[in-house]
């Protein structure tokens, strides 16, 4: 398609962009509000630990779970259909979270907030794809779409603070209720309908075969980063790899398939969501140790943490935005090379932070980190969609947030036990002889553990506790540095195809599949 000949978005469609972020920062603000009410959480439910895990857990695995089958599912019978659907139905379900009484009812409400989280992702993704056809235009909404997700995460500590100061836990879970209601009124006014033209049966073995293939390897991520390759991780990782086979196989033989395996063919799309892969990895680490380095090695409450994330979060907001300007004059690949560099530069600064008084240095290598991931999320994102045809903007839109999950899971899993495995090393030997088991077993395992029960330990044994975190957060970083500055160079190479967005070269994939016109209302 091209830019002469694009219909231009005017004031309903940029008015439509504005509703359509705000499942978005809901989503983000999800991520960290529940880490802040998880103690009151759990002194007034008294979950047990592996409870304690499914509530932290379910929501992401069900997210992941079905974000393919629900991007489908919305270009079939319609996505604003879809997101309105998905909007209610997690308004509701927060209700419930809310007034859970026992941790059985709120693990059933997280999942259930995982599914209805799953159609409003691609939804609002896929509808922007839609709404936005002249290519420089899409660039800066997905870029606004993009850094929504961030301005949620970032000012989740500080609004689910100032909540949990004043009411429940389970107030943070009601935020949901106003965001949906704004939806609901204002989607069928400003946001069109759109679904595929041809969108034959939906395949439910398809769907099943998806989840069987996406759960058990998500699963087995989270597991490898608290129990590491044990036999459960390693079943759990075959049979999900296994049944991606049978899974791919099938889309393969079908007229309508659930996922178009045809979309892979295109290099663009594929080396877009290669690059969001890999470059989610680096983030989803970092992101889990610079937290823990402000609250437990700075010992920073978490409204202070929050507030000193504000900064990266605003330098993730300008890149997500200014990259797409930017790619309108120099091409996408150099853009998201560049700011990539930019990324190995931040993680550099990481690996120089100690214990005493590191606050200013995290705070501007993570910086570089979002300003990172701002780029490749907005640009990458927008390749991802805009190489798909308009009947497979729903199914591409759930590939690119399905991998960006599982690279943010994988993040945590060989960052988080990288870190985790410096810190045990520099701790264990620290540990004096006859120290009683409650005390020496948490103190051995985490910084967290050794936070819990500090007023237990031997003198001098905290102190070494933040320095282990501290070389072990040293080391991940460095290892992210080496990944990411390896990526940029791949980055300019993969991409070097793509002229610049909405320029004399192509703006989309050589090789995309033609648009076609859909059903709009």
């Amino acid at each position: 398609m091209s830019t002469s000949t694009a219909r231009r978005a005017g004031p309903r469609e940029w008015g439509g962009l504005a509703v359509l972020s705000l499942p978005t920062v809901l989503l983000g603000l999800d991520v960290t509000v529940l880490y802040l009410a998880l103690p009151s959480l759990a002194e007034d439910l008294r979950p047990s630990g592996t409870e304690t895990l499914w509530i932290m857990d379910a929501y992401g695995f069900l997210i992941a779970g079905f974000l393919i089958t629900m991007g489908t599912l919305g270009d079939r019978i319609g996505r604003r259909r879809l997101l309105m659907i998905g909007a209610a139905a997690f308004g509701a379900v927060s209700v419930v979270a809310a007034f859970s009484d026992s941790p059985g009812l709120l693990i059933t409400a997280r999942a259930a907030l995982g599914i209805a989280g799953a159609t409003l992702m691609p939804s609002t993704l896929a509808l922007i794809g839609n709404m936005f056809a002249d290519a420089r235009q899409r660039s800066v909404a997905i870029g606004v779409w993009a850094t929504s997700f961030a301005l949620g995460m970032a000012v989740g500590p500080l609004v689910g603070g100032a909540m949990l100061a004043r009411f429940w836990w389970g107030s943070a879970f009601l935020l949901a209720v106003p965001v949906a209601v704004v939806l609901l009124v204002a989607a069928p006014v400003l946001i069109p309908e759109y679904r595929a033209p041809r969108s034959g049966r939906f395949d439910l073995l398809s769907v099943v075969l998806s989840l069987l293939a996406i759960l058990p390897v998500i699963y087995a991520v989270k597991r490898f980063a608290k129990e590491g390759p044990d036999a459960p991780t390693v079943v759990a990782a075959v049979v999900g790899v296994v049944v991606a086979v049978l899974f791919v196989r099938r889309q393969g033989g079908l007229e309508s398939p659930l996922l178009d395996v045809r979309l892979f063919a295109d290099r663009t799309f594929s080396a877009a969501l290669s690059i969001l892969l890999v470059g989610l990895v680096g983030v989803g680490g970092v992101m889990l140790l610079v937290t823990q380095q402000l609250q437990l090695v700075e010992e920073l409450p978490p409204i202070e943490a929050g507030g000193w994330m504000g900064p990266p979060a605003l330098m993730m907001f300008a890149a997500a935005i200014g990259a797409p300007l930017v790619a309108r004059r120099v091409p996408p690949g150099i853009v998201v090379a560049a700011a990539l560099a930019l990324s190995a530069v931040g993680y550099a600064l990481l690996t120089q932070v100690n214990a005493t008084g590191g606050i200013a240095l995290v705070v501007t290598g993570f910086g570089l980190v979002y300003l990172g991931l701002g780029a490749i999320a907005a640009l990458g994102t927008d390749l991802v969609v805009g190489a798909a045809p308009p009947e497979r903007a729903g199914s591409a839109a759930a590939m690119s947030e399905t991998v960006q999950e599982l690279g943010l899971a994988l993040g945590v899993a060989v960052l988080g036990s990288l870190a985790t495995a410096v810190y045990r090393g520099g701790v264990d030997d620290e540990i004096p002889a006859g120290t009683p088991a409650g005390v020496a077993g948490p103190a051995g395992d985490s910084l967290a553990g050794a936070s819990s029960v500090a007023d237990r330990l031997p003198p001098g044994l905290l102190d070494q506790a933040k320095e282990a975190a501290t070389a072990g957060l040293n080391v991940a970083t460095l290892v992210a540095a080496i990944g990411v500055l390896a990526l940029s160079f791949l980055s300019a190479a993969a991409l070097r195809h793509i002229g610049a967005i909405g320029g004399d070269g192509p703006a989309e994939s050589e090789t995309a599949p033609a648009r076609h016109s859909g059903s709009r209302v």
